[in-house]
Order: structure tokens, then sequence, then C-alpha cells
């Protein structure tokens, strides 16, 4: 063996050490190929649970608010990372794949529809609409759900509901409670289902498919029993649909 061979061997066995050395640092790091633009519609405790996050696995985060120059959007912007931004509302979505709708109920539907066309992009509802009965308990205050509602007024729009079933600090570290936390996703468009399962996956949680957005109205009211549990029982939990190993019987004997 010539030392020109030997050369060309040494330099064959290090290009594949480097591209082997590559392919696992790009296997740990966030798919920037997948990296999308993900608009936080509204400053309050959900967008700043969440933007920090999603700014963590790649995506670009831009936040929605009415007066993105105020000193508290600035900080949260600034403690996102990642190139994160602030714009008004209906520019935030303009430019954004994915459109987090984290506003009030009440005002839900008027600031969908000021958001201007959202045909085709994925709007994520975690609005929880409810009212306090004489009773203390909270209920429903209409029997048509919020993505129901959201999806008739943008019905090109990719509507899913997802992220409302969980409390504000489980939003922030699903890991908090020490077992597995269950997102349940509803929406029409199965392709848009499967992008926010991946994204509620690389946040930590599991997450599973349970219907068309008219099964939305259940999801929501999973909120409301959580909720009525902690403000009356003093009882504290958060949702964990445990998968079965074997098929259920379809008959009980």
């Amino acid at each position: 063996m010539t030392a020109r061979t030997i050369a060309e061997d040494f330099l064959m066995s290090v290009c594949r050490c480097f591209t082997l050395i590559a392919l696992l640092v790009w296997s740990v790091l966030p798919n920037l190929s997948q990296a999308e633009t993900i608009a936080l519609i509204g400053t309050g405790d959900v967008s700043r649970a969440f933007g920090p996050r999603f700014a963590e696995l790649g995506h670009e985060v831009v936040y929605g608010s009415r007066t993105p120059e105020r000193d508290d959007v600035r900080e949260m912007v600034q403690a996102t990372g990642g190139g994160a931004s602030a714009e008004l509302p209906a520019d935030a979505a303009a430019q954004a794949d994915i459109v987090m709708l984290n506003v009030p109920w009440s005002v839900a539907e008027e600031v969908a529809l000021g958001l201007g066309d959202l045909s085709g992009k994925i709007v994520i509802d975690p609005i929880n609409p409810r009212v306090v009965g004489e009773d203390g308990y909270r209920d429903y205050p209409t029997y048509t759900s919020n993505a129901e509602r959201i999806q008739n007024l943008a019905p090109r729009a990719f509507v899913v509901k997802a992220f409302n079933t969980i409390s504000a600090d489980t939003m922030i570290d699903p890991d908090v409670l020490g077992h597995p936390v269950t997102i349940p996703v509803v929406g029409n468009d199965a392709a848009a289902k499967e992008t926010v399962i991946g994204l509620a996956e690389a946040l930590g949680y599991e997450a599973v498919d349970v219907g068309p957005v008219r099964y939305a109205h259940i999801v929501e009211g999973l909120y409301l029993l959580r909720s009525n549990t902690r403000d009356l029982g003093g009882d504290h939990f958060e949702y964990h649909f445990r998968r079965r190993e074997t098929a259920a019987p379809q008959t009980i004997q």
C-alpha cells in the first residue's frame, strides 16, 4: 500500500467521522426544516407560557398585541428569545403558519374577525368559555363550542381545539406532576391535527385525536370538570388518557 493510498483512506475515514458527528448533532437539535412561524394572539398567561417553549423548539414566535410597544410586551419578547417579535394582531397572523388564540372567550370571535384572512392557516384554540352559576359551578355559556364558532367565522382555516384542558403551571412545565399529561385534540382537518399533535408531543405532552370539531364542546367540558373540582372540592388534577395494551371487549358479560 502506497503512502498516497494510506492518505486517501485516512481522509475518507475523517470525512465519515465528521458526517456521523453532524448527523448525531442534527438529531438532537430542533428540526429547523419543519420550523414554523407561530403567532400568539394575546399577551396573557397562556402566551407567556407557550411563547418561550415554542421558541426553544426552533419556531419563530410573533406575539399579537394591540399595543406591541408596551414595556411588558417588549420584556416578554426579550425573555422569549429566538428572534421573537411583537406586532399588531392582524400583522402577526398574516406572517404566521400557525395562529394560537390566547384571548378571553368573550372577545374571541371579535379578535378572530380582526385577524384578516386565515385561509390555509392552522388556528389553535385553547380557550374555555364559561359562566359561573349561583351555586358556584362553572358551566357552558352556550352549547356551541368556541372552536366551532371560530371555524364558522374562518371556514377556510383549520381550527384545532387543543391545550385547553391543562393548568397554567402545566403549560410551563409538563413534568411538574411527575406523570404524563394528555392533550385531547379535535378538528376537521387530519393534517392540521397531526401538526398540533406533533407540536404537543415536542413540548413533552401526550396527545390524542378525539374527533372532528363538533366534539370541541366535550373537550371544553373537560376544563369545566377540572375547574369545578379544583375550586369547589380543593382537588387539583390533570388528564392522562392511558392507552390499553389490549382491545376492549365488544360486550360485557
